[in-house]
Order: C-alpha cells, then structure tokens, then sequence
C-alpha cells in the first residue's frame, strides 16, 4: 500500500472512530439526568393505568408530586403496608396537589405491570394518586435520575423541581419506623403550599433498584 492511500485509509479510520466517539458521547447525554434542583422540571408525556396520555405540562399552575414505585419492592411495601404513602396521596391530593405514581421496570422485571393490574394494586391497596403512569422504557426516570423505589420529587405550580430524594429519614424496611421518620415529601409540600421556600431540598434515595431496560 502506497504512503499516500495509507495515509487516506487511517485519515478515513481516524474520522470514523470519531463519530463513534461523538456517537456515544450524543446516548451518553441522551440518558443523563436532566432534572435540577431549582430547574424547570423536564417536560415527559405517557400513558396511564386506563390508557390515556398525561404530560407534566398539562398540570402547569400546580404542585406535584412524582413517586417512583414497584409493588414488589419491600421498602415499598412498608409505605404501603403502613399506609403511609396512601395517607400522603389523600392529604394532599384533596389540597389540589398532583400525585403522579410512576413505573419504570422494563417487561418482565420485577415491578412491572400493565394498566389493569396497575389499577388493581391500586384498588387492593387504597391507593388515591391522581394517575399512575407506564414508563417501561425507561426514559422519564433516567431524565430525572430516579434510582430506586421509592424515589420522591416535588415541582411547585411554576415548574421548578425543589424537593428530590428520598421519602423520609429511616432506610428500613420496618413498618414501627413509619412513627418516628421525619417525612421530607409531606414537609416539602407543607412549606410550598405555605408559601415558603424548602428548607430540606434533598435527602439520600433509599429502596430497590429501578429496573431499567438495558
């Protein structure tokens, strides 16, 4: 092979490997968090439990609440199980919060559910979120970097996210530690329905690992 054509040839390589870098670097950003505190909360659209189509953008003016949940999970079951997480969809869905539950195991992992069985663990369980919805690929959680179940955010009526993490301060799986847990969501929300400005912003994400498809 002539100087010059092996010259092209690795020039070609080198260009090559370079859009497989940028590429790469392009899914990398792709399923990157994009939810801040303090931000815009990232716009999403999917489908619920009764098979309607629900965007963050059509609540705009309201608080709400998003809860990431697998009913197979044991720290959600202790939630459940307490009727902890229930009590707090009640309490503030009737303040005209917005109290979206939702489900981002892929097929065939634990967690996942198709509408009506979502509706029905709903029903078992006394559930009241305004909607829960179906994200089995996966790409709203990654958007907003939920890891596990269950995983906690607060947006205020203007959009901007201000609470992210975990529901409360005891990573267990015990229901008598329902009693003494500071709950961060139900404090977070006391103070934007008040008016006020949060006062604990974050907190360490305690539960099961979401199930995202690969």
């Amino acid at each position: 092979m002539s100087f010059i054509r092996r010259r092209s040839l690795l020039a070609f390589l080198g260009g090559a490997g370079l859009l497989t870098l940028l590429a790469a670097s392009s899914r990398a950003a792709d399923t990157s968090p994009q939810a801040r505190l303090g931000a815009p909360a990232p716009n999403f659209t999917l489908v619920d439990s009764n098979g309607n189509s629900v965007s963050l953008a059509d609540f705009k003016g309201k608080t709400v609440v998003l809860e990431w949940t697998n009913h197979e999970c044991p720290y959600v079951r202790k939630h459940y199980g307490g009727n902890n997480m229930q009590g707090l969809q009640k309490k503030w869905t009737a303040l005209d919060v917005v109290w979206l539950t939702l489900i981002s195991s892929q097929p065939g992992a634990q967690g996942f559910v198709h509408g009506l069985e979502a509706n029905k663990l709903s029903e078992e369980r006394g559930a009241a979120p305004t909607a829960v919805l179906l994200d089995p690929q996966g790409g709203v959680g990654r958007s907003y970097g939920a890891q596990v179940t269950p995983h906690m955010y607060v947006i205020t009526g203007d959009g901007a996210l201000v609470y992210m993490g975990g529901i409360d301060d005891k990573p267990t799986t015990r229901l008598e530690d329902l009693k003494t847990a500071k709950n961060f969501v139900d404090a977070a929300l006391s103070e934007v329905v008040a008016g006020k400005a949060v006062t604990v912003k974050t907190s360490r994400p305690y539960g099961c690992t979401i199930k995202y498809s690969s």
